[in-house]
């Protein structure tokens, strides 16, 4: 935890995460088609019967272990993201509505992706560690490919497998691909956290939206 105003950021870190939660929820109920990573949380949440908050859990805790060759290091919001951002979505998935009018599932999607955005942008800016989605991208990184190859072949990984899963893919899949990096391009300098001139506030590894975060 940084010496500065750890408090303010744990808080930051806590209410982003939730904020991605409910936007993911939203983004579910919309069913129009989910962002690649929870293409898969949906699909293995159908072939085995976990709720699908459980499965996103379940998820970014396996991922983690992928984090020992790579040596990536993980913060206290690397853990808070791989947990609470499911158990948000298994606590709202059965209370929101279901849509049943394309308008009101569109509706659910941008407010959804928005969501993402704001909660991102939250989450990010408390600057307490990536999530694990976005660590096992960076760690890969480190290796020698590119930020942006080895985003977009784990994007592509895990989209492929989460259709042969019959996880939802849709245009809600393009407007979460295209519109959440602007949106946390946007929403990121509001909510990002700058040391105080007298504390040393320690680095941390660069982070991404997950798909999600992270929620990515």
């Amino acid at each position: 935890m940084p010496r500065d105003r750890p408090i303010e950021r744990l808080a930051r870190c806590v209410i982003g995460l939730l904020i991605c939660g409910t936007g993911l929820t939203s983004i579910i109920h919309g069913d129009l088609g989910l962002a690649p990573w929870d293409v898969f949380h949906q699909g293995v949440s159908d072939r085995t019967g976990v709720p699908i908050g459980t499965v996103i859990v379940i998820v970014g805790l396996a991922v983690l272990l992928l984090w020992i060759p790579l040596r990536v290091r993980p913060g206290i919001g690397t853990f808070l993201n791989a947990v609470l951002i499911g158990v948000t979505v298994d606590v709202l998935d059965p209370r929101l509505p279901v849509p049943n009018q394309v308008p009101l599932q569109a509706a659910f999607m941008i407010g959804g992706v928005v969501l993402f955005g704001v909660g991102s942008g939250l989450y990010i800016g408390a600057g307490l560690g990536a999530g694990p989605r976005d660590g096992l991208m960076t760690g890969i990184a480190r290796r020698g490919a590119s930020i942006r190859l080895a985003r977009t072949l784990i994007e592509i990984v895990v989209l492929v497998a989460g259709v042969l899963l019959g996880g939802s893919i849709g245009v809600g899949t393009a407007v979460f691909a295209l519109g959440i990096g602007p949106l946390v391009h946007a929403f990121l300098p509001m909510f990002e956290m700058q040391p105080s001139d007298d504390v040393d506030a320690p680095s941390h590894e660069p982070v991404t939206p997950t798909g999600v975060p992270e929620r990515s």
